[in-house]
């Protein structure tokens, strides 16, 4: 496959590289030299999808494939698998800081200095060498193909945005909320639920949003608690309860997702929030802006899809279970996993009694709980499946040794015990509350391999269904054909035709067998999907949406 290196130049130029032979070409004249040389399939390298790929496609070009160097250098730096010296080299330094690009820059060539300006095919052919070197290469092959596929997917919803009533929108807040307040006041039925609490707590002053006032004052109404999340808090009797947690609620709502929210990212009719794939250690996605990823069912019904178009919502049942599953090569587990419910597989072929026994096992032991009645499941389903359980378990053990892990395709956390030779003062003295800390990380790598792993899957998932989506348009831009427009973790959305509708729902679901196929070789797993056909994103998975 030809490879194709683009790097920055002073002057709004790029410089272009392919087996040796260089070029320059104007940034203004960039969009029209790629759209040429598309056709020939090429692996575009750059060093930030989210640097070069907006305006590429804000001029109507699409790319098939790239290879993301930031990403590509996050991964391969921490991955156990790889020789750390074959990445030094010329400006690898300054790979090492460059930060993810976000979408309130400018320009493609905002700033001239040397991080601007890094010399893509020098990077790039450093990671090829470190991957060819490796004992992993084909997996890490795979992950790096994946990981900046999703990149691309991730430029692409921004680009194309979810479809978005903002009529609708005003309407949710103006009932739940009152009317917009001036800039820096509450709404009026928040305000209401303040002076509420104040009167029911006989604290005329009081500052809801201030943790010790709100403590100091419950405290005087002779309730005990130390904090004041949501779930201490429902757990108490007093008439002061009801409009407190009511107003934690719409609070969150006027914040996050009120009327500034809607003036910064909502735009053209389309809800355009800006994604950081790899934003956590995990290889989860995050959100640079609009909090994509987390998405309230309170603004849902604003969420429309245009005049004869249709939204196609599609979720992976229980996926992390079903991963480690594969992963471990747990072939009992495997067997139960056949089908759209994995629990009650496992009640089906005799191990625990109830679906709830099921779940409580298998998140327990992901999870590291080794308390109550998860864990005594916990306990009684490792005999029954001692690969899937065994797997966690040595993932836990080498956490509290202070050593990293890794995810199935290559990807490594952090080790305890080289943070804390790089910085001792990080390291407790106490050595309860160093054993303490190791419990903790115990649970952090137990939980990184399979939610890690099940990120890869996904990222497989989508960079398929990307593909086979592009297929079903007869012609025309991205947005004039199925697209993804929403993806949190095990969930995506795409936006459709609605004569097309029917064909995505088959593409979603090849494309996660695909997915399958591509990471558990030789073990079938089944990945089945909730697909819901609906206008609005509200509706999905609701009864009387269309289902298949």
């Amino acid at each position: 496959m030809t490879r194709v290196t683009l790097s920055r130049l002073p002057g709004d130029r790029v410089l272009v590289a392919q087996s040796g032979a260089r070029e320059v070409v104007a940034g203004g004249d960039l969009p029209a030299y790629v759209s040429r040389r598309e056709p020939e399939a090429p692996r575009w390298v750059w060093d930030d999808t989210a640097r070069w790929y907006p305006p590429l496609l804000a001029a109507g070009v699409r790319v098939t494939r790239c290879h993301d160097l930031r990403l590509g250098r996050q991964i391969l730096r921490s991955a156990p698998a790889v020789e750390p010296a074959l990445l030094t080299g010329d400006e690898s330094h300054h790979w090492d800081r460059l930060a993810p690009s976000v979408s309130a820059e400018p320009a493609l060539f905002a700033v001239d200095d040397a991080v601007e300006q890094l010399r893509a095919d020098l990077e790039d052919d450093r990671q090829r060498a470190a991957v060819a070197a490796s004992p992993e290469a084909t997996r890490l092959g795979l992950l790096l193909a994946a990981e900046s596929a999703g990149a691309l997917v991730a430029a692409e919803m921004t680009h194309a945005g979810v479809p978005w009533r903002s009529d609708v929108h005003e309407e949710l807040l103006r009932s739940l909320l009152g009317p917009r307040p001036p800039r820096g006041a509450r709404p009026a039925k928040v305000e209401a639920l303040v002076a509420q609490t104040r009167t029911l707590l006989e604290a005329p002053t009081l500052n809801p949003d201030s943790r010790p006032e709100l403590l100091a004052a419950l405290r005087r109404a002779g309730l005990a608690v130390d904090d004041t999340r949501h779930h201490t808090l429902a757990a108490l009797e007093h008439p002061v309860i009801e409009p407190l947690l009511r107003y934690k609620k719409l609070v969150h709502l006027f914040q996050t997702n009120g009327w500034a929210w809607s003036d910064q990212w909502v735009s053209g009719g389309r809800f355009r929030p800006s994604y950081q794939p790899a934003g956590s250690t995990t290889g989860r996605w995050s959100s640079n802006g609009g909090g994509a990823l987390s998405f309230p069912t309170q603004i849902r019904p604003a969420a429309v899809a245009d005049e004869g178009w249709r939204f196609v919502v599609a979720d992976v049942a229980q996926l992390e279970p079903r991963v480690l599953a594969g992963m471990s090569g747990d072939r009992a587990l495997a067997r139960a996993a056949r089908g759209a419910d994995l629990y009650q597989g496992m009640v089906d072929a005799g191990a625990v009694a109830t679906r709830t026994h099921a779940k409580l096992g298998l998140l327990g032991a992901m999870y590291g709980a080794t308390r109550g009645e998860s864990g005594r499941m916990v306990a009684g389903l490792t005999q029954r499946y001692p690969e899937a359980f065994g797997l966690v378990e040595a993932a836990a053990r080498a956490g509290e040794r202070g050593e990293g892990v890794r995810t199935l395709l290559g990807r490594g956390s952090a080790s305890l015990t080289a943070a804390w030779a790089q910085n001792p003062d990080a390291m407790p003295a106490d050595r309860e509350a160093q054993a303490s800390v190791r419990r903790a990380y115990g649970r952090f790598t137990r939980n990184f391999v399979v939610q890690g792993t099940g990120a890869e899957w996904a990222l497989c998932w989508i960079a398929d269904l990307r593909n086979r989506l592009w297929q079903l348009g007869e012609s025309g831009p991205l947005t004039t054909r199925p697209h993804l427009v929403l993806f949190l973790h095990d969930e995506v959305v795409i936006h459709t035709p609605a004569a097309l509708a029917e064909a995505v729902a088959e593409q979603a679901t090849e494309a996660a067998a695909t997915a399958s196929t591509l990471l558990f070789r030789g073990l079938d797993i089944d990945f089945p999907l909730t697909i819901s056909t609906v206008q609005s994103y509200a509706e999905a998975g609701k009864p009387g949406a269309a289902e298949s």
